[in-house]
Parts: C-alpha cells; structure tokens; sequence
C-alpha cells in the first residue's frame, strides 16, 4: 500500500513542481463591478496580487531566454522573478465555464478586456464593466505583468524580470539604437516616459553618436557632439542638468526630422521571460491546485480539484505580435511538456513578431514604413505559420511546428497591416508565390478597417490630427473579434469547424502591387494615393541575432534582398477586396482607407502610421457631380433614411449567418442606423 501511495504522489508533486509558480498571492479581494450579476455565472469578483515564479535556466525550454544564463540565482540553482496580476472570475467558480479568458495586455494597459466589452482600461467599477460578453459566458478573465519595463500602477501591469550581468558580477555594457520623433529640448533615452529607460553607461557625446535625416530613406546627418548632452535641459543649454536617462538637443527637436541615437547602455532586462511569466500562470492556472506554499489556485473548484477545462489566450498589434513569438519559440508547451493555450487569436500583427527575446529589447517599438522602419520588432522570417521555405532568406521555418502543443489559432488583420506589416506574407512569400495556412488556422481579414477600426453609420470624422486626411475608427472592428471569440471557443471546446479563412490573395484577384492598386482606385477629388508601402527586407542585425532572437551588433542593421509588398485592391468606392466587409463597409456612409499620409509638414509622402482615413460620400448625385465625385451618393444608395437602415438590417443578418457577426451587436448596429441622421 504505501509503495502505491507513493506511485500515486509522485505525479502529483510534479505537476505541483513543474508549474515553476512559487507562490501566488492574492493581495485584495473585491467585488465586481458592484456585485453586477453576468449571466448564468452570477456574480464576479476582482482579485489583485503578485505571482513569483522560478526557472530553471538549464532546462531546454526555458535556455532559449536570452541572458536567462547572466541572471542571478538563487542556491537551488534557479532563477528568481515575480509580476503583478488581476483575475475576474464568477464568486462562485462552480457557475462558470471553467475556461479561461488570458488577455495579454499591451504595455501594461488591459486592451484584451475592452475587446469583449466597449473599451475600458481598468476594468472594475460599474461603468468600466459595461455588458462584458467574456463574464456572461462564465469565462475567467486573466491578465499579468508581462513587460520588464513598465511601470507598474493601478491601471497598468509591468513584470519584475531581473537584470543579466557578466559573469564576474560587472554590469554588461552594450551599444543600443534608439529612433525619436518630437518636439521641444528634451527627450527620456527610451523616447516615452511611460517606460523605464536603459541607462548610459558613458555620457560622453563623444562615444556616441546621434544623426538626424528629413525622411526615412535621407541620409544620416551627424549633429555635432557639443549640441546635444545626455541631460534634461526644459529650455536649452543653459537649463541642462546631467542624467544618464535623458537626451538633450540644443537646437531643439523638429517635428519633421528623424532622430537616431547610438550610444553604449548598460544593464539589459531579460525580457524574454515574459514569454515564462505568460506560460507559467497560465499552466498554474489551468493543472495546479495548490502553489509551492500551498496557496490554493483561485480558479481551483475547491482546495483539491483543478477547476479549469480549456484556456485561451488573446492579444491586438504588439500583443498579436507577442502571441505569435510566443508561439514560434515553444512556450505553449510547459514545463511538464502539456499544451498551455488549447487555442489563441491573433489580431492585427501583420507578419510581425515582437522579439523581446532580444539583449536590450524594446518591446514597444515596431516597425512601420514612417516610423522605426529597420528596427528588429520586424517581419523576420519564418514568417508564415506552416513550415515553408522562405526564398529571400533561403530559411525552412514555420511558427508552428510542435503539433503536440500548438494551439489552434485565429488571426485578425486589417488593411493598415497590408500596409504597414506585410501581412500578404501570411499567405505569399516574398517572390510572390502563395503558401500554405494549416488546417489549424484560420486568417481573416476585415476590409478596409484601419489598426485601430472603421468608421460608419452615425460617425463621419473630420479630425485629422498630423495625417492628410480625417481619420478613421470611431467603430473598432471589436464585433468581430466578438463574434470570433464565439467561433474560436466552438472550435476548441465542442469540434465546430469555424468560418473558413477570408483573406485576400493573388489567386482571387484581391492582392496586388502598389502601382497596381493606384490604377483601380477610384478618381476621388483631392485624395492622393500612397506611393510607399512598408517593404520588409532581409535585416542583417549581426551574427549574434537570428529568427529566436539574440544580440544587436550591426546598428543600424544593413538591408539586403527585398520581399514583394502586395495591398488590397480596392473597389469602385475605394474599399479593399477580398475580405469581411463589416457594416460600416457593407453599407458606406464614406469610404473607409486602411491607409492614410502624414500631412504637409510631418513628412507629407510617407503613410501615416496605424492611422486609416475616411472620405465622406455625397448626400445627393448633384452634389457628387458638382464635385467630380464617382461614387455614388448616400441617396443614389439608399434613396432615404429608411432605405440606409433597410440595407443595414441586409448587412448584419448576411455578417450573422455568415458568424461574423453576434444577433446582439446586430441588433446594436441597426438601432445606431437608426438613430443617425444619413438621409434625414
């Protein structure tokens, strides 16, 4: 008997080891959003604490962590590192869906929750809670510090991640590359003050160098090193006060120029166990009962049943980028070798990936074609989720290849990453020629939105802000994410195949060049279409950096061979083909860009960040042809104000049945047509 007794613990004690969660505490307890009941699951409640973790830096899992080896240990040998987390979850876990919600947030601010409600940052109190579809399903809604520097506060959540050092206990000191755009004398190194900055190691201006161009292909003019300092200076020279995290110019910073400092920084984050902090409190969450300090798992049924059944796990740009090297470099898979994430949806990272598996990352910066064009936050191959052989860099890689593991998978993208993240290279590579999308994945593509949404129905923005154009958004493409965060847990949970993937391609037409896009779109009075796209090319960041991550040596990087950039084609209205036309699209009140240019004065050429744009229609056809508009009119299509609301209801009953759409947010939809003022 005891021999069988001790059979039986020992897989128990492992599963309680290799979940490498120390200690979870749960520091304050409160109700949610007032003791607001949701659904079947009752009433929530919000638990805030700090989770410590330890790893093992010789297990193959965790040895991929850059610097993971020049961290302090402790005497069991392991590496030490906790962050802070909330958790919303039903009072009464037996009246869940025992599922987890995981949202990674992005830089610290809980963007995941606003994406199954109406957007809230620091969800909580009544009105921040709103109607959250993810609570009225019973989910539990997980979210931890994950960014080694942010700062953490009431409404955003950083990770304490330790520093690597040299081997004798000297800090490692390392040139690092910083691109800034603004105004005014002043500057923090990191360019945001949002986030901790990597400090100088030497403040001489003669041991560094910093360069300014007027675009993003000019060349790099250095300014002399007795015009700038290392130093906050408010009004000049004469207010300089020395800092080894600030940067200073003299002659002040102009909004139209683009700055780059080189300079020796010392103290690198591991940042890559964020990736850990991510797989290890989801593992915990879902296997474990107790903590290493027989603290009770809170999503746990009771003090010995594991409460969870499936987990999920959801991020939007660079927590989308984040998703997919997480991904990439194995960590759905625990350290008891069990998938972590049964499934996970993606949304907008293009074929992006985040590389904070890097000495000295920056997990806040990505590349576009107006803004931090060559840094590493990038399209790096392998840049496709099947294993395909990429013919620009000769590289045989996928993002999934451990099947054991991988999650099934749901990727979002909007015209802006067609534009700005290469996202035709999710399904073409860079010669052109189409690739494959797993049986596990699904790619959707919602036409003409903007990174940030679509505008329509009531909304016809004019704000313009530094783009040519009023840009668009009032209306998010969250809808959609809801509606496939329905279709994403169907799939995982219950084996109901999601809708097929809609993404544009060659083969359909949809995907084309540039200079072939410019020719089909429509003739809109005073709209300029872009001549620039953001084109990847092969980076050569140095022999210590490859597709997992590593060290920057070549800064800037040198470009070699370039991948072909397709974009949408877009239609008569000027709105992209060849993917799911939300409402806004469906039935237009303007036509919607995935795209905008910077205005006059802020680098008039080139495209205009995430930013997408909106050209209003004209309410009749005279007012059209006074302009020398070609798109029809909102009376040429709708006739009046009940025909715009009939084609409304047409739109959202199609987007529903297609399972694009929820009955609740189409029933949203058509109230707001209704209450607009189109063809009063």
């Amino acid at each position: 008997m005891l021999v069988l007794l001790l059979a039986l613990s020992l897989p128990a004690m492992a599963r309680h080891a290799e979940a490498r969660v120390v200690r979870l505490v749960v520091e304050k307890t409160q109700p949610f959003a007032g003791g607001k009941t949701f659904g079947a699951a009752g009433e929530f409640e919000r638990l805030d604490g700090t989770v410590y973790f330890e790893v093992d830096p010789k297990d193959p899992l965790n040895a991929l962590i850059v610097n993971l080896d020049r961290a302090h240990r402790n005497a069991k040998g392991l590496v030490e590192f906790s962050a802070p987390f909330f958790i919303v979850k039903p009072k009464d876990m037996t009246r869940g869906n025992r599922k987890i919600f995981y949202g990674i947030n992005n830089r610290g601010n809980n963007i995941e929750f606003g994406h199954t409600t109406w957007p809230t940052l620091s969800p909580g109190t009544p009105p921040e809670s709103g109607d959250i579809l993810a609570l009225r399903l019973g989910y539990a809604y997980v979210d931890a510090g994950w960014a080694g520097d942010v700062e953490t506060t009431a409404n955003r959540l950083g990770a304490n991640l330790p520093v690597a050092v040299q081997a004798d206990g000297r800090p490692i000191v390392a040139p690092i590359r910083i691109e800034y755009s603004g105004t005014g004398f002043t500057l923090p190194l990191k360019g945001n003050d949002r986030f901790r900055t990597y400090e100088a190691a030497d403040t001489s201006t003669a041991r560094a160098t910093l360069t300014v161009r007027d675009a993003v292909s000019g060349s790099r003019k250095t300014i002399a090193a007795d015009r700038w300092a290392f130093g906050k200076c408010p009004s000049g020279k004469e207010s300089l006060v020395p800092t080894t995290t600030d940067l200073c110019l003299f002659d002040q910073f102009q909004v139209d120029r683009i700055y780059e400092l080189t300079y020796q920084a010392k103290n690198p984050t591991v940042m890559g166990l964020g990736y850990a902090v991510t797989r290890d409190l989801a593992s915990f969450l879902r296997y474990s009962v107790k903590d290493d300090a027989g603290n009770v798992n809170p999503l746990a049924q009771d003090a010995s049943t594991v409460g969870i059944r499936r987990a999920y796990a959801f991020g939007s740009s660079s927590t989308g980028m984040y998703l997919r090297d997480y991904l990439y470099l194995g960590f759905n898979e625990d350290e008891g070798h069990r998938k972590v994430f049964d499934a996970v949806r993606i949304a907008i990272p293009g074929t992006h990936r985040l590389f904070a598996n890097v000495e000295f990352a920056d997990p806040n910066i990505y590349s576009r074609q107006d803004d931090h064009h060559d840094f590493v936050s990038y399209s790096h191959p392998p840049l496709t989720y099947a294993v395909t052989t990429d013919p620009i860099s000769g590289v045989r890689d996928g993002i999934l290849k451990r099947p054991a593991t991988d999650p099934l998978v749901m990727q979002i993208d909007t015209g802006n990453e067609f534009w700005q993240m290469n996202a035709s290279l999710n399904v073409h590579d860079g010669a052109g020629k189409p690739v494959p999308v797993p049986d596990n994945v699904r790619m959707y593509f919602a036409a003409s939105h903007s990174h940030t949404g679509a505008t329509g129905l009531a909304a016809r923005p004019t704000a313009k802000g530094i783009c040519e154009y009023p840009v668009s958004g009032a209306r998010s493409h969250d809808s959609l994410l809801r509606a496939l965060m329905v279709a994403l847990d169907d799939w995982a949970d219950r084996g109901i195949s999601p809708p097929k993937s809609v993404y544009p391609d060659r083969k359909n037409g949809a995907l084309v060049t540039v200079e072939e896009a410019s020719k089909a779109f429509p003739k809109i009075p005073g709209v300029t279409f872009p001549t620039v796209v953001n084109q990847a090319a092969l980076l050569n960041h140095g022999p210590a950096f490859n597709s997992m991550g590593g060290r920057l040596t070549i800064l800037p990087p040198t470009a070699g061979a370039t991948y072909l950039a397709l974009v949408p084609k877009p239609d008569a209205d000027g709105h992209d083909q060849g993917g799911i036309r939300t409402v806004e699209i469906a039935v237009p009140v303007g036509t919607n860009l995935g795209w905008n240019l910077r205005a006059a004065g802020h680098r008039g050429t080139d495209l205009c960040g995430l930013s997408g744009g909106f050209i209003a229609l004209a309410n009749t056809k005279a007012e059209r042809l006074a302009e020398g508009d070609p798109r029809l009119s909102l009376e040429e299509r709708y006739r009046d104000h009940d025909g715009f609301v009939a084609a409304v209801e047409r739109a959202t009953r199609r987007l529903v049945q297609d399972r694009f759409l929820l009955e609740e947010d189409a029933q949203d939809a058509v109230k707001v047509a209704k209450a607009s003022d189109i063809l009063r």
